[in-house]
């Protein structure tokens, strides 16, 4: 079991348009693009960086959502931090022997649950 990089951040936000922005100037570049997920009740934006990985900033469209909720519940801030895995079964294996909490195994996407975390959702991605 290894944790071998960062993927991605996700910043949860109210303002997409103002916050695209605020992000532009931090990074220094343009947004590289944006989407929205219907499904998820949430509009994204991405800023690739140079090095590898992407921060993605994500607001929602549906207050109903996960993000959403968690803008209601907690604010803006950090909303997900992917790390990157070596092998995604032996991970599993090597987390759940360890007693932390997974949310989604068995599924497309595997998360570390914010109580295993100190509060933060963290999300595994297989290399």
């Amino acid at each position: 079991m290894a944790l071998v990089g960062m993927h991605h951040v996700v910043v949860r936000v109210e303002d997409f348009d103002a916050s695209v922005k605020k992000w532009e100037s931090i990074t220094g570049k343009q947004v590289d693009r944006t989407d929205q997920n219907d499904g998820l009740g949430i509009k994204q934006a991405f800023f690739d960086l140079p090095g590898g990985g992407f921060i993605e900033i994500v607001a929602p469209t549906d207050p109903e959502g996960a993000v959403g909720k968690a803008i209601a519940g907690r604010g803006e801030g950090i909303h997900t931090l992917s790390m990157s895995v070596d092998n995604m079964s032996d991970t599993i294996d090597g987390l759940k022997s360890a007693g932390v909490q997974l949310i989604g195994e068995g599924g497309p996407q595997v998360f570390i649950h914010p109580k295993s975390a100190n509060g933060v959702l963290v999300q595994l991605s297989e290399r």
